[in-house]
C-alpha cells in the first residue's frame, strides 16, 4: 500500500517527513496542499488535521501529523534511520526535540518572513531577533558536526533529515554554507545519499521555480 503525504514543496517541515520516507525506501506519494491558497484553513483539511498544518501522513487507516511523529513512524516501521540501539534512539530524540525548538522554529519563521511576506509587512524587529536566535542555533549544530559525519552514530538517521530540513532551500534567510564548514560538509554527505532529492523535486509546489 502506498502511503500519502499531504504536503507542499515550500514547507521545510513537510520536507523532513518526505526525505525520511524517501531515504528509508518507503512506498509513498505526495498529495499537494495549497497552503498559499488557504487550503489548510478549510474544513476538509481541518477534518484531516485539526491543527491545520502539514505534513499529514495517511498510511492505510493510520493518520499521523507533526513531522517528528511521522519520522518516528518511518524509522519504527522500516527499521531504517532509527539508530542501532537504545542510546542512539535517545540521542535521535534529543536532536529531534532540539530541532523543533531551536532549529526549524527559527529557520522556518525567518525564511517565511523574509521571502513569503510582502516587503512592507516584514517586521524588522522580529527578523533581527530571529536572526540572532538562528545564528546561535547554527553554531550549536556546526560545533556538533565538526569531526563527525552524521548527527548520531555512524550513519544517517531521521535526526539528519530533521535538522537539515530548511538548509537546502534556495530562498535566503541569512544562512551561508561557507560560514559553517561542519554543516556544509554534512549537507553534502546527506545530499549524496542514494534517493536524496531536493525539496522542490520531492514535493509539488505552487510557486514557479
Amino acid at each position: 500500500m502506498t502511503a500519502k503525504l499531504h504536503c507542499f514543496g515550500e514547507s521545510g517541515n513537510a520536507y523532513k517527513a518526505a526525505l525520511s520516507l524517501q531515504l528509508a525506501g518507503c512506498a509513498w506519494e505526495p498529495v499537494f496542499v495549497d497552503f498559499f491558497g488557504g487550503e489548510t484553513r478549510a474544513p476538509a483539511f481541518r477534518a484531516l488535521n485539526p491543527m491545520g498544518e502539514v505534513p499529514v501522513l495517511v498510511d492505510g487507516d493510520l493518520v499521523l501529523t507533526q513531522s517528528g511523529v511521522i519520522q518516528l513512524h518511518v524509522a519504527e516501521t522500516t527499521g531504517r534511520l532509527g539508530g542501532r540501539d537504545a542510546a542512539e534512539r535517545r540521542e535521535i530524540l534529543r536532536w529531534l526535540f532540539w530541532d523543533n525548538h531551536k532549529g526549524s522554529s527559527q529557520n522556518g519563521s525567518l525564511r517565511f518572513l523574509l521571502n513569503f511576506l510582502p516587503a512592507e509587512k516584514r517586521p524588522a524587529a522580529a527578523i533581527e531577533w530571529l536572526e540572532g536566535r538562528a545564528r546561535a542555533a547554527w553554531k550549536v549544530l556546526d560545533d556538533h558536526l565538526r569531526g563527525r559525519d552524521w548527527m548520531v552514530g555512524g550513519g544517517p538517521t531521521i535526526a539528519d533529515c530533521a535538522c537539515a530540513g530548511y538548509f537546502y532551500y534556495p530562498e535566503p534567510f541569512g544562512f551561508a554554507r561557507a560560514e559553517w564548514p561542519g554543516i556544509d560538509r554534512w549537507l553534502s554527505r546527506l545530499s549524496a545519499l542514494p534517493g536524496w532529492r531536493h525539496p522542490y523535486d520531492l514535493m509539488p509546489r505552487r510557486r514557479p521555480a
